[in-house]
């Protein structure tokens, strides 16, 4: 039996991170947490990219998987959608979940999923550090423990 498992080193490694405006008050938590993070791994090599809203990062993240020059091995996305009273939030959630999932397996780069899809913003808030951890850090987490497991695959 073979057994793969990566670790939490980023040294050496270019990555980015795609985080939504909308919402900010959330996005900056999750972002200071993510950042956090991969300090913590030595990643040197990051470019941060600012977009209006969740809607738009799947673009940029097809754009920077694009580049034959300063590809990332690994993107963090992050956002948050408030649910509201339509089904709105759950079909932007959905098409946007499918098209990072769609990315990351065509190009083989992780994507980590650090979008929040809460009902309130305190429980938005609560999920960006107060009371359920932050899941920008666990979203960066997990982009460097996947680049490591692919790498060694």
């Amino acid at each position: 039996m073979t057994t793969v498992q990566g670790n939490l080193s980023g040294a050496g490694k270019r990555f980015a991170i795609i985080v939504s405006r909308w919402n900010e008050l959330v996005t900056k938590e999750l972002l200071a947490g993510a950042l956090s993070e991969m300090e913590r791994a030595g990643v040197t090599d990051l470019e941060v990219i600012h977009v209006p809203g969740t809607w738009e990062i799947p673009v940029v993240a097809s754009q920077l998987l694009s580049r034959t020059e300063n590809r990332p091995n690994g993107i963090v996305a992050l956002g948050c959608i408030l649910q509201g009273q339509t089904t709105h939030a759950q079909m932007l959630a959905g098409d946007v979940g499918s098209s990072l999932m769609n990315l990351q397996v065509s190009h083989k780069t992780p994507i980590s999923w650090g979008v929040l899809t809460p009902d309130t913003q305190d429980q938005a808030l609560d999920r960006a550090g107060l009371k359920h951890g932050n899941k920008g850090r666990e979203a960066a987490l997990a982009a460097l423990e996947m680049v490591s497991v692919l790498e060694k695959i």
